[in-house]
């Protein structure tokens, strides 16, 4: 499928005709991952880039050389036969015309960019990361879905009107989708009316599960490294019950 239909294809995911049928977006690491999930029959899959750090043995928070954050990437979309969103965290320090080609190279439909630098957690000036989210959208041309992370709930001060201030700045240079992470579900009715594009909510472990975000304004919802924590938490019993004298036996 050409990247631009697939990205079109990717887009109109976002369009839910139910609120409590949210775009579910499993994020994998690597090509076993992808193929799971792909097979599990969900539409679209998306990178986790602390995940895909540890599988390839760095720490998350840009410590990944860029080459082989996108080397996995290629591998992960040449798995599966549908859609994949990139993390690719605040884009490595490379130029959005670079972010766009090694993207579109790699195959996927579209990326998050964060707002903070993952080296200090400091938040980016909204303007200045807004000029270079529109320098991503233009380079891009509609070839990728971009998908804007609003760290004010992680670093800032957490307020819903900090999140709408900047999300409105971000959807005004060209991102299809906001993604305030960590926002309190009970949050989530008041970022969507006041964002009125797609709003991407983090599921997390003992939290509300995807039709519930869906239904509190949530178009897309997303695990990011939780489901290889889970899988890394299962392989760890596996090594146990391995190890022990019965597993041996058995």
């Amino acid at each position: 499928m050409p990247a631009r239909t697939s990205a079109e294809a990717f887009r109109a995911l976002h369009d839910r005709a139910e609120p409590d049928d949210p775009l579910v977006l499993p994020n994998v690491w690597d090509a076993v991952s992808a193929r799971a999930f792909a097979d599990g029959g969900f539409p679209a899959l998306a990178t986790s880039s602390s995940a895909v750090a540890a599988v390839l043995g760095y720490e998350d928070g840009e410590h990944t050389p860029p080459d082989e954050m996108f080397a996995a990437l290629r591998r992960i979309v040449r798995a599966v036969d549908v859609p994949v969103t990139a993390d690719i965290e605040a884009g490595y320090g490379l130029a959005p015309a670079e972010i766009v080609e090694r993207l579109l190279e790699a195959g996927a439909v579209g990326c998050n960019l964060e707002d903070s630098d993952p080296a200090t957690g400091e938040l980016e000036d909204p303007r200045e990361h807004a000029d270079r989210l529109a320098e991503v959208s233009a380079a891009a041309a509609g070839r990728l879905v971009i998908n804007a992370r609003i760290d004010t709930f992680l670093h800032g001060d957490g307020s819903v009107e900090s999140a709408v201030r900047r999300g409105r700045l971000y959807a005004g240079a060209g991102a299809d989708v906001v993604y305030p992470i960590l926002a309190p579900a009970e949050a989530l009715p008041d970022l969507a009316e006041g964002l009125r594009v797609p709003v991407n909510a983090l599921c997390l472990p003992g939290g509300p599960a995807p039709a519930r975000l869906g239904r509190l304004g949530a178009s897309r919802v997303t695990f990011g490294g939780g489901l290889h924590r889970q899988a890394t938490a299962g392989l760890r019993d596996l090594v146990r019950r391995t190890a022990s004298p019965a597993g041996a036996d058995a």
